[in-house]
């Protein structure tokens, strides 16, 4: 219980973080955003999160302005999961999307198998190859 109560504040903290971190939501809007979180499951529960981040993605793939999601394993360390999300606009993913009914009820489970809270970073497509 205690460690539950010390990694909500965290995971809040870390998503106004993100959240305040957009100097410029116009011009973010203006081109595809890649968000990258990354997850650390707690030991032996790698599969109950991809069940979980499964039955999540199924859901986020119906909002707009979401382009796609790929889920990663570390092949050496299992516990070490990534998400390579693409969003049409970076101010819904850190506004409307935080709040949806799904996500939040994700981040209310994730307590029972992950290891703290994500690291989330955002990052704007420059250039494609």
């Amino acid at each position: 219980m205690k460690t539950i109560k010390r990694v909500l504040p965290i995971f809040i903290l870390l998503m106004a973080f993100l959240c305040l971190s957009w100097n410029n939501p116009s011009t973010l809007a203006s081109k595809n955003s890649i968000v990258l979180v990354k997850y650390k499951t707690q030991p032996n529960k790698s599969e109950e999160v991809i069940n979980n981040l499964t039955a999540l993605i199924e859901e986020v793939k119906k909002e707009p302005h979401f382009v796609s999601i790929k889920l990663h394993v570390d092949p050496k360390d299992p516990t070490n999961i990534l998400l390579y999300e693409e969003w049409q606009d970076a101010v819904y993913y850190g506004n409307e999307h935080m709040k949806t009914p799904h996500l939040q009820q994700f981040i209310t489970n994730a307590r029972n198998f992950l290891a703290g809270p994500p690291e989330i970073s955002l990052w704007q497509v420059e250039k494609v190859f």
